[in-house]
């Protein structure tokens, strides 16, 4: 067999194939001779079918498998002999084969880019010591506030303001006509401030009191929210029926009590510093991250395959679609396309191959290597993060060969980024 091998990049090979002639021919003799002994043909024996017969019926399909396994074999053999760090499946347009000569083919494949030795020791990085405060515990518990407001009727009369809630009857016609639009539309609630229709909209309400109607024209700007009101002048007749405000309840134990399972305010505050503190703490490791990555990335540069590209940008794509399918939206609801999604983070994809590449190559020359300790917190690790029973993930990735791999593979790039912090200097800072 003979193999040349075309550079088309540092990660991108052709792989010219002959496969000689003799070997095409002891292929197609021994799929014929097995053929002989299945084939059941009218006419003839078990077994006693001439060749004639059998290439005259059986032709395409038995060049199709033979096709497949020359290219098969021989690619096995071209990658191994050429000692090519394969990634993805190689790209073949197999041509027909011919009944004498060699066959001859060609493969594109994607190879692992060969890095230098990674020099890690030594980087200068600065971590930002974010804490959890007041600011942020206040922050949050006025947010449970809200979710727990009630609307009540205001106490009294007096004219609407910004922040209340009113009940409203309204119809907007244009050019003296109804319009779908804005058509008639009874005991519509909206919060003055908002600006659900528009900003003119809310200030026209405003003032109004309760079971008064009035009258108003809006001139809808070219940036409208809602596109189809653009540059549009809407005559609005609106019926004001209620006004109510957000009445929150006051911050103290029985507000804890509501969110579950707490007795005091002061053990509802704790969670609230704990679940902060865990949020910063993962930006300050993303924060050193991206020095270190991109550090080390400045000190050499290489090419990347597509395929590891596509397959990020796939991985991407996966995990925005889950988020939006569990908030009940989907990516055409949000003027998105995965082909847009695509291009949009193309850049973001290639940054990250090439993190896992530098990392995967660190492993490799530090030669590290996972204690049964440490895969063991890592199953820990995750029985916290996904909330389940810590024998159930050991489980999974037991009986799964491939996942296991991958995830120790996981373990090990964070154990190379620990060995990358230890041998840096780390200047710690207060945040801005």
């Amino acid at each position: 067999m003979q193999v040349t091998v075309e550079d088309k990049s540092s990660v991108k090979k052709i792989l010219h194939i002959e496969v000689p002639e003799a070997d095409v021919l002891n292929e197609l003799d021994a799929a014929y001779k097995q053929l002989k002994k299945t084939a059941k043909v009218k006419g003839f024996r078990p077994g006693k079918t001439p060749r004639l017969v059998l290439e005259r019926m059986f032709k395409k399909d038995v060049q199709s498998d033979v096709t497949a396994r020359l290219i098969q074999d021989s690619l096995f053999e071209a990658i191994k002999e050429n000692n090519l760090a394969l990634v993805g499946r190689p790209q073949v347009d197999p041509p027909e084969l011919t009944d004498s000569g060699p066959y001859v083919f060609d493969a594109v494949v994607e190879v692992r880019p060969k890095l230098d030795d990674i020099d890690y020791k030594g980087l200068c990085l600065t971590k930002t010591m974010y804490k959890a405060g007041e600011k942020e515990t206040d922050t949050q518990i006025e947010m449970f506030r809200k979710n727990l407001a009630q609307l009540k009727p205001i106490v009294g009369k007096r004219p609407a303001q910004k922040g209340d809630f009113v009940i409203i009857d309204y119809e907007g016609l244009k050019d003296g006509v109804p319009f779908d639009e804005t058509k008639k539309t009874e005991n519509f609630t909206m919060k003055l401030g908002l600006s659900a229709i528009s900003k003119e909209f809310d200030l026209e309400i405003i003032g109004m009191n309760a079971e008064e109607t009035k009258e108003f024209t809006i001139q809808f700007p070219e940036d409208a929210t809602n596109r189809n009101l653009a540059n549009l002048e809407i005559a609005f007749k609106v019926s004001l029926k209620e006004i109510k405000e957000e009445v929150l309840p006051e911050a103290d134990d029985e507000l804890a009590k509501k969110l579950g399972n707490f007795q005091t305010l002061d053990e509802l505050k704790e969670k609230i510093v704990d679940n902060v503190q865990q949020g910063y703490n993962k930006r300050i490791e993303q924060e050193m991250n991206e020095q270190i990555f991109d550090a080390l990335i400045s000190k050499q540069e290489f090419e990347v395959p597509d395929v590891m590209v596509e397959y990020e940008i796939d991985s991407i794509i996966s995990e925005m679609e889950r988020v939006f399918a569990y908030q009940n939206m989907s990516l055409e609801q949000l003027g998105q396309s995965k082909e847009m999604l695509a291009e949009k983070y193309r850049d973001t994809a290639i940054k990250q191959v090439k993190r896992h590449i530098i990392l995967g190559k660190l492993i490799e020359q530090e030669e590290l290597k996972l204690t049964d300790e440490e895969l063991e917190e890592g199953y820990q690790s995750m029985s916290k993060s996904v909330n389940q029973p810590v024998e159930g993930i050991r489980s999974y990735y037991k009986e799964n060969q491939e996942n296991l791999d991958f995830f120790i593979h996981t373990l090990l790039e964070k154990k190379a980024i620990r060995l990358i912090i230890e041998k840096s200097t780390v200047e710690e800072k207060d945040p801005e």
